[in-house]
């Protein structure tokens, strides 16, 4: 997305996300199908043809012409009055199978919700995806001073807060070879990490429970992290991070990691189940458990 130009329609004054998309690796058209429809997610409002269009810095007959196909497929509406586009109920309903429980209204959605009132911070959730830290689901800061995040942006593994969190529990092998591919792939951001320099990030990250990443991605904001018990009726590995300007992280940065310790504790604190095979094969238990037993 067009990160100034969503922050003007937003009226949103610092906006962190990520310009590109990786098309090199990704079908051109069911892309921007996906794009459209996680820019409604982000807008929350109907949107004319020339606006999607150019926050998503897309040709506007293209655009048009998806837009008018999903409106016959059935997951956008068209309103002839004011000639917007907006999604429909069928949308909302796609995927709401997938982890259910624990997102509708689930422990993750509360945990979320309770640090976002607690600290007045942007809260994120993100998944891995590939060598990407992917964040699937933002609360928006509340705070007079913020920072807007967009939910679906993505952070490499290998120097980002939620990514650190994300392979610390993984054997060293494979978290080198996470490294290897970062160096050799071209990145957004131009920011150089060796093998031997992650291999350090991570084991803070083990020793500390948290990784605490800033001015990376987005000058002056950062994001502390932790990764999440493995939930039992899920597949995936969380982490849970804290956006926020850099000067507020440091100076709440002890409130934050208690409120975060706490929060997780009261809301994922049943069995860990199916947890045993990462930390056997790495020689490492749980971080988010290691950095509770120190508080402890």
């Amino acid at each position: 997305m067009e990160l100034a130009r969503l922050g003007q329609a937003l009226g949103e004054c610092w906006v962190a996300g990520h310009e590109h998309e990786g098309s090199d690796h990704v079908v051109k058209s069911a892309g921007r199908v996906l794009n459209i429809l996680e820019l409604f997610d982000v807008l929350k409002r109907e949107a004319v043809v020339s606006e999607v269009s150019d926050l998503l810095d897309l040709p506007q007959s293209s655009t048009s012409v998806l837009l008018r196909s999903l409106v016959v497929m059935g997951y956008l509406s068209y309103n002839a009055t004011t000639r917007a586009f907006a999604p429909t109920t069928r949308v909302a309903l796609l995927g709401s199978w997938v982890n259910g429980p624990l997102f509708s209204d689930g422990p993750l959605i509360r945990l979320m919700h309770r640090l976002n009132m607690r600290t007045g911070q942007a809260i994120v959730l993100a998944v891995r995806n590939q060598v990407m830290s992917e964040y699937i689901h933002v609360l928006q800061a509340t705070s007079p001073v913020r920072l807007y995040v967009v939910q679906g942006s993505r952070r490499p593994l290998a120097c980002s807060a939620t990514g650190l969190t994300l392979i610390a529990d993984l054997p060293d092998a494979d978290i080198k070879r996470i490294g290897i591919r970062y160096s050799a792939e071209p990145q957004e951001v131009d920011i150089k990490v060796s093998v031997s320099q992650l291999m350090e990030r991570v084991q803070a990250v083990r020793t500390n429970g948290y990784a605490f990443q800033h001015d990376t991605f987005t000058p002056g904001a950062g994001v502390i992290a932790m990764s999440l018990p493995q939930l039992e009726k899920s597949n995936e590995r969380f982490s849970i991070g804290i956006a926020s300007p850099t000067e507020i992280l440091r100076e709440r940065k002890s409130e934050l990691l208690v409120a975060m310790h706490e929060e997780i504790s009261a809301h994922l604190s049943e069995p860990i189940a199916n947890d045993t095979a990462e930390g056997d094969a790495g020689g490492e238990t749980d971080t988010h458990t290691r950095s509770l037993e120190r508080l402890g």
